[in-house]
């Protein structure tokens, strides 16, 4: 790989990539990414409209929840990263435009498909940024507890995914039958093996720099955001991967053959026999009236 980079001359530009700020033009597109997700949860609106601070709470979990979760499971303070007040009150700012702006505008302007798959690529910028943060910083914590790295990257990457029973508790909603750990989303397995990559780079046995690492994993990320984003898809690249690999190792069922494996939905009452018994069932009331 890094003699790909040589060639291509790209050596270089992967240091300076890995070495760009993400304050302010990338988080705040993290921010904005975030909460717009979070307008689209069902009853949010109404939470917005009823209890701004549940909202905010909500907002600042959206944004901050990998943060939050990664500390405790190092042991530090839940509240640490919110000493970067410049961080909040941008957060805060944003979240207040989407749910508040006059007339939608912001929110209309950041969902306009062109502009959202711009922001979608920025934000994983920040993900990817994110995932090998926290499998530098668990190295730095644990030197050789690799699967204490895999597990704070991938803390790292998911963000509030993670926690997403405990924010909707927030707005006072209950489907624990969306846990993420149940039915991962996109994100979240690339958070996974992104987290396993850079450990894997971290303990030298990936031969490739951090910064190539960085660059290449981004570039997958984010084309793999703007093109789903784009095609309203939430699938998985990795899905016939996957497939395979858990058919193989677990006895899973194969994508293709779930429908096989599985006995079909009960078929519903017809509309013959349906009205059938609703007929008989009208009958019957009027024979009682009529006693």
């Amino acid at each position: 790989m890094e003699n790909v980079l040589a060639v291509l001359n790209l050596g270089d530009l992967a240091h300076a990539f890995s070495k760009m700020g993400m304050f302010p033009v990338f988080d705040l597109a993290y921010y904005i990414v975030s909460i717009l997700y979070l307008k689209y949860e069902p009853g949010s609106v109404e939470v917005s409209r009823r209890s701004p601070v549940a909202s905010w709470l909500c907002a600042m979990l959206y944004c901050f929840g990998s943060y939050i979760l990664a500390d405790i499971m190092l042991g530090s303070s839940p509240l640490d990263y919110f000493q970067h007040n410049s961080h909040i009150l941008l957060a805060s700012a944003v979240w207040y435009l989407i749910f508040y702006c006059p007339l939608n505008l912001f929110y209309k302007c950041v969902a306009f498909l062109p502009v959202k798959m711009v922001l979608v690529g920025l934000k994983e910028v920040v993900r990817v940024r994110k995932i090998a943060a926290g499998v530098h910083h668990a190295h730095h914590a644990y030197h050789h507890g690799f699967f204490i790295m895999v597990i704070v990257g991938y803390v790292k990457g998911s963000g509030v995914a993670l926690m997403s029973n405990f924010e909707q508790l927030l707005r006072g909603v209950w489907r624990p039958e969306t846990n993420e750990i149940l039915s991962m989303s996109f994100p979240t397995k690339a958070s996974l093996y992104g987290a396993i990559l850079f450990t894997l780079q971290e303990a030298h046995w990936l031969p490739v720099s951090k910064s190539t690492l960085i660059l290449v994993f981004t570039l997958f990320m984010a084309t793999c955001k703007v093109v789903m984003t784009a095609r309203h898809s939430h699938g998985s690249p990795f899905a016939l991967i996957e497939s395979w690999v858990c058919h193989l190792l677990f006895g899973s069922p194969l994508c293709g053959d779930e429908d096989n494996h599985h006995p079909p939905a009960a078929v519903p009452s017809s509309p013959l026999k349906t009205k059938e018994e609703l007929s008989e069932g009208a009958r019957k009331r009027k024979a009682k009236k009529a006693e």
